[in-house]
């Protein structure tokens, strides 16, 4: 994807949700006359409250969204599929943060750069904006695919994000399958103009979603995609190759852990065992993994839902994300800076109405460069039913973080702990994220 071309009528602007006190409210962005007659109010739809970008990818796929929301009564399925290119659904958001302040107060972190949850929360929404059109028929007769989000591949931020910078976002569609789509989102911020391509790349996501038909639940097929340049048919094939190993890690047996196995497991346990049995001897330069935990709960509310009226997956990214920013600063007693989020699985969906509970850890640390320590964070979100008396896990959430640079020179002698389990249950967890980082590094 070329992150620098010239913005075209497939790219959406950004604008600030909040009224200037001091200027006249701004026109809509879709100034097609029948756009508005006869539809639904767009404060009244659901998902308008989530962000400015949610706002804008609503507005511009007015005519799409509609149509999901209030499908033909007993409508048919798609009966042909279409053959599509990634430039059929490719789009991209911009975000003019040098001339609009109050679209900057609405992403600025205490640092003056952008949130990255809320960041999170906007690739989510986009990616499902892309999906939407790549399937839509644009057949109003027949019923809509129901597409949700299954997973969220390894997103690495390559560079700090200013909020004083604008910034742009592209997405398409790479990979197919027969019921799934992978789309891509690159990241871009340059600092100055014309810079080149690599440098402005401030991060890369890719979603996986997948369609079921809206009526029966089941999975439904996508229409197909024909890469056309060399550009679009590598990451075609790069996206393939990972599907094939998705497919191969769940028909996989799961192997006990490598190098070494049980030693690993009773290294980990020994200094835990030292806390609990004799904790005056115990190492000062160590923590039990269980005191770094933290925890928060909310209701999921109707401003929250996607248009199939379940919660959004960008929510939950964005709210796993600040509770592990808050772990990590807890634990390190310095401010912290995201580096990565790993692989994440959407294991069940969430609802409106759902008491949600994201428990946090810091799972393990990585000491062995001392001007970047890495605190690895896991966060696990529970959809509990008290009337029930259950509690089912919906997402499990890796971060990792590093210290910022001028919290590096502030830090007057603290020393990032070593994280060490107190039961075996720990210890497997840590050892199988360990293989996981090594395998995805490998």
């Amino acid at each position: 994807m070329d992150l620098n071309s010239s913005p075209s009528s497939n790219t959406i602007p950004v604008v600030s949700t909040y009224a200037s006190p001091f200027e006249s409210p701004s026109p809509p962005l879709n100034n097609d006359a029948n756009s508005s007659k006869g539809r639904k109010p767009l404060s009244l739809w659901p998902g308008m409250y989530q962000s400015p970008v949610t706002n804008a990818l609503w507005e511009a796929r007015s005519s799409i969204f509609e149509r999901l929301l209030d499908p033909p009564k007993d409508a048919p399925p798609q009966s042909e599929l279409l053959t599509k290119t990634p430039s059929q659904s490719r789009t991209t958001i911009f975000y003019g943060f040098s001339s609009d302040y109050i679209l900057r107060e609405q992403y600025r972190d205490p640092w003056n750069e952008v949130r990255i949850g809320k960041l999170l929360e906007d690739l989510d929404a986009l990616a499902g904006t892309i999906s939407v059109k790549h399937c839509s028929d644009d057949d109003s007769t027949t019923r809509p695919l129901l597409l949700v989000t299954a997973s969220v591949d390894k997103i690495v931020l390559k560079k700090p994000i200013s909020v004083d910078i604008d910034l742009k976002i592209v997405g398409s569609v790479i990979w197919v399958g027969r019921s799934s789509i992978e789309i891509q989102l690159d990241v871009a911020q340059s600092t100055e103009e014309g810079s080149d391509v690599s440098d402005s790349a401030a991060l890369t996501a890719n979603f996986i979603f997948v369609a079921r038909d809206s009526k029966t639940g089941k999975a439904a097929p996508v229409n197909r995609l024909s890469p056309e340049t060399e550009r679009e048919k590598f990451l075609y094939e790069k996206a393939e190759e990972r599907s094939n190993l998705r497919k191969r890690k769940r028909g996989g047996d799961r192997k006990e852990f490598e190098n070494g196995g049980v030693n690993r497991l009773e290294t980990l346990l020994a200094e835990g065992r030292i806390f609990c049995d004799m904790p005056a001897l115990a190492d000062r330069d160590s923590i039990l993994l269980r005191d770094t935990r933290l925890e928060n709960s909310l209701i999921c509310q109707p401003q929250q839902r996607n248009i199939h009226g379940r919660i959004f997956g960008g929510f939950l990214m964005h709210r796993a994300f600040e509770l592990a920013f808050s772990t990590a600063y807890a634990f390190a007693g310095m401010v912290p800076c995201f580096l990565e989020v790993d692989h994440v699985d959407f294991l069940r969906p969430v609802d409106v109405g759902d008491f949600l509970r994201f428990k946090s850890c810091v799972l393990y640390t990585e000491l062995e460069n001392p001007d970047q320590p890495l605190i690895n964070v896991e966060v696990v979100a529970h959809v509990t039913r008290p009337e029930l008396r259950s509690s089912e896990v919906s997402n499990t959430f890796y971060f990792t973080f590093t210290l910022r640079p001028e919290a590096k020179a502030m830090k007057n002698g603290l020393r990032i702990r070593s994280v060490v389990p107190a039961t075996e249950e720990e210890a497997h967890r840590i050892l199988e994220r360990m293989d996981a980082e090594c395998l995805a590094g490998a």
